[in-house]
């Protein structure tokens, strides 16, 4: 493998089962404002556990950094329903000290309980790396 190929930087997985989640968002005041934007949180309650899942997911393959803020990692869908991550701040930090350059995500939800796999892959030489415009938000003005 060359220098600039890419290579498995982390990986992370995570479960959540759906109903006790759902009970901490409802009991926990501000919960959801905390974890997730206006889009995500927009979904039923397996869909969010399954997108919490994908968060904590994402912590673990970065390597579980402090301060990570659970918004700046943006769970999405592309026309075919594929989940991806949009990433800014703290969280777009972190995969550049590490040089992740593509992030890879799966999620799913079934029998109560929800489970995300994250794949982030890059080249920790080049730290600072920019990850692939797709994965970063356009900001708004």
């Amino acid at each position: 493998m060359g220098d600039s190929a890419a290579i498995v930087v982390g990986v992370g997985i995570d479960v959540c089962e759906v109903s006790r989640f759902a009970a901490s968002l409802e009991r926990v005041s501000g919960l959801a404002a905390r974890l997730f934007d206006e889009v995500e949180a927009d979904r039923p309650p397996a869909s969010l556990a399954a997108r919490f899942a994908a968060k904590e997911a994402l912590a673990k393959a970065l390597g579980a950094p402090a301060g990570m803020k659970w918004r700046d990692a943006r769970v999405r869908s592309n026309d075919l329903g594929q989940p991806y991550f949009e990433v800014m701040g703290t969280v777009l930090h972190r995969a550049q000290e590490l040089g992740i350059t593509r992030i890879v995500l799966s999620m799913t939800h079934d029998a109560g309980i929800a489970s995300a796999v994250v794949v982030a892959e890059g080249n920790p030489r080049s730290a600072r790396a920019r990850l692939p415009a797709t994965l970063i938000p356009e900001e708004n003005s």
